[in-house]
């Protein structure tokens, strides 16, 4: 007895026709079927896995060309809680496939939303390729690789700077400091909470970001720092009228923003959000 379903056992499981069944696989290669000593096609639990979730799509609304791109043509089961979106991205990296994190970032943003795709998947898996790279379980490039994979899904989302309800907030790394994926985040965070952002980046110039928020009339200039020997370089920033300072990233806390005459933007995104709305009232 052959291993694995007909197409006919694949419809009656997932409900999708024989027909539609073949299409899909011709056109969109989203089935790997195996093949019988007769030639004959066998389908296994990660192609009825796949379907399912295809149909999951197809009932909120996607075209099936979208759902398919989403999905994607890689041998592997769909990822559907955000737990399995981050297991799934870790093991892309482990296994030596970290461009793969591109196509399941762009599925979590699907799935989840931005505030639980970030919060739940996003942190954490940098904050894991991070301590990984320092422990030396991660080449230079595969975390190159990530940042970059994360980045170009941050710049869609950030290419919109707001309409401001809320007022203007520019944001911008301590000069020195490379780090800015959490940065992009908060941006559109705050996007969405109804700032205008204007969102400068890596590695930026205390008396640039400071003239720039002025030209802007910012309520708020956010300035984040990663590593503690970039604090140095901000000394005397808080002393901006009509402006508020925060200061926030890993490297950041109560006591260096009080010593720089700045305030603490919290430990999170979401407190960061917060902060910058109390601190700009």
């Amino acid at each position: 007895m052959s291993a694995g379903l007909n197409i006919a056992a694949l419809a009656r499981r997932t409900g999708v026709a024989p027909d539609t069944l073949r299409k899909w696989e011709q056109r969109y290669q989203i089935l790997r079927p195996m093949r019988t000593a007769g030639g004959q096609r066998r389908y296994s639990e990660r192609d009825v896995q796949r379907v399912e979730w295809l149909c999951e799509r197809l009932a909120e609304g996607y075209r099936i060309g979208e759902a398919a791109s989403l999905l994607g043509t890689a041998d592997v089961a769909p990822t559907r809680s955000s737990r399995d979106h981050l297991q799934a991205m870790l093991d892309a990296v482990e296994s030596g496939e970290p461009a793969q994190v591109g196509l399941l970032v762009d599925q979590a943003l699907a799935l989840h939303g931005v505030d639980e795709t970030f919060d739940e998947i996003l942190v954490p898996l940098l904050r894991t390729v991070g301590e990984r790279w320092q422990h030396r379980r991660l080449e230079v490039g595969d975390e190159h690789l990530v940042t970059e994979m994360v980045r170009s899904r941050l710049g869609h989302l950030l290419a919109d700077a707001g309409h401001g309800g809320h007022g203007t907030t520019v944001l911008a790394c301590a000069p020195g400091e490379q780090h800015e994926l959490g940065l992009m985040m908060l941006a559109i965070r705050l996007r969405r909470d109804g700032w205008r952002v204007v969102y400068l980046g890596a590695n930026t110039p205390v008396a640039d970001a400071v003239s720039v928020a002025g030209r802007q009339r910012a309520r708020v200039l956010g300035i984040s720092v990663t590593t503690p020997q970039n604090l140095s370089a901000l000394e005397g920033v808080g002393a901006v009228d009509d402006m508020t300072i925060v200061l926030g990233g890993p490297a950041a806390t109560a006591a260096a923003a009080k010593r720089l005459g700045a305030v603490h933007a919290g430990g999170d995104l979401a407190e960061s959000v917060a902060a910058v709305r109390v601190f700009a009232a």
